[in-house]
């Protein structure tokens, strides 16, 4: 892991290698670009500085053999001028040695002159061998710089002509079982609320607790194409997914506004218009993804507090509710044993006035019994007989009989 310091807030951030890597590669790239640029100029100025000094000294290797060919020259006058005097002096002498002389002066200037020009033909010499090297070597300076910017452009060609999605897809497979080997990363495929995302990135610690979630979206177009989109054309339509699908972040990985200098920062916050929301270029993608990813592990220990605490409430609220019901059933028993209670109560009452009735009943022929029974205590023949004149003889004859 790798650490790096926010030269703005002085915060130090914790990286992997291979998000080290991309932004070295990222800082190596504007360093190359610079780095060219500066080549070019330092080569263009030490150009002109070379032709300048090559100028300047066949200037004055010129001017050196002009200023000698002049020094000759009087000299040569001093010693005409000498000779005439001579001559005047011995005018036999010089008629006789005139044509020797003169032969011999005239084979000097020759020699002089051929020597002037030779120096001159030297040094023309030199300035083309000098300038051709100049030029090859900028010939082969354009030529690399050509390679260089088509190398980009083809790059820049390629990224455009391919999914843009494809591309993301394809970085994070690269390093997804070294750098994020739990996490889920999928296309988004659920588009019940009318709308959908690109991709989802989840990921959970070992006890299911999620660490962080990432609704991405990805943005690019030709450019040739005749309507320009902006960025912030696709915020309010992020910010709705994000919140569709349950993510923490909202990102937005952009090749639009390509000139913006804004949005070439490489990692943009917009979560002044759209809570935690970032714009990011491709390069950045791998960035963002750690960056969020180690912030949120740097805050999942509260995240277990908080949903050890959860477990819990939730231990606590299925108590509680365990406990309603055991009193609900209770309840409900104690209900239906009053109830049934009430119906025994009832039942008792019930039998009791049935049994009443029957010793009302009992009582009621036990008196008439009893009064029967007095009747017949009652009875006697004397009253039988009584007005009954035939009887009563009867029962006269069989007293006496």
């Amino acid at each position: 892991m790798n650490e790096i310091k926010c030269p703005k807030c002085g915060e130090v951030f914790t990286i992997d290698e291979a998000s080290y890597a991309s932004i070295v590669k990222q800082v190596r790239d504007d360093e190359f670009n610079a780095e060219i640029r500066n080549r070019e100029l330092n080569y263009s100025r030490e150009k002109e500085s070379a032709l300048r000094l090559a100028k300047a000294e066949s200037d004055k290797i010129l001017q050196e053999q002009i200023s000698k060919k002049d020094s000759l020259i009087q000299e040569l006058q001093s010693r005409l001028e000498q000779k005439d005097s001579e001559r005047e002096l011995a005018i036999t002498k010089a008629v006789a040695q005139k044509d020797a002389q003169l032969g011999e002066k005239q084979i000097e200037i020759s020699r002089l002159t051929s020597a002037i020009e030779s120096s001159k033909n030297q040094y023309a010499l030199q300035e083309k061998t000098i300038k051709e090297g100049f030029e090859t070597q900028l010939r082969l300076r354009d030529e690399e710089i050509e390679r260089l910017k088509d190398f980009k452009a083809k790059q820049s060609t390629k990224m455009v002509g391919e999914s843009l999605e494809q591309f993301c897809y394809d970085e994070f497979n690269k390093i997804r079982m070294t750098a994020f080997p739990t996490a889920y990363f999928e296309k988004d495929n659920d588009a019940r609320s009318g709308s959908k995302g690109d991709f989802i990135y989840r990921e959970c610690d070992e006890n299911g607790v999620e660490v962080i979630s990432i609704m991405f979206e990805m943005k690019n177009e030709m450019e040739t194409t005749a309507t320009k989109h902006k960025n912030e054309d696709f915020f309010k339509e992020l910010d709705k997914d994000r919140r569709e699908k349950n993510c923490e972040y909202a990102v937005l990985v952009s090749l639009l506004e390509a000139d913006s200098d804004y949005y070439n920062a490489g990692i943009v916050d917009v979560s002044y218009q759209y809570e935690k929301m970032y714009v990011v270029r491709p390069q950045c993608f791998i960035p963002i993804i750690t960056l969020l990813r180690n912030a949120s592990l740097n805050s999942l220990k509260y995240k277990q507090q908080m949903e050890v605490m959860r477990n819990q409430n939730i231990d606590i609220t299925n108590f509680e509710a365990s406990l309603n019901d055991f009193k609900n059933d209770f309840a409900y028993n104690v209900d239906q044993a009053h109830k049934r209670f009430d119906e025994a109560i009832k039942g008792i009452d019930d039998t009791m006035n049935k049994l009443q009735k029957i010793r009302d009943a009992l009582t009621k022929s036990d008196d008439q019994l009893r009064r029967a029974n007095n009747k017949v205590e009652a009875v006697s023949i004397k009253k039988l007989t009584k007005g009954n004149p035939t009887m009563a003889a009867k029962f006269d004859e069989l007293k006496n009989s």
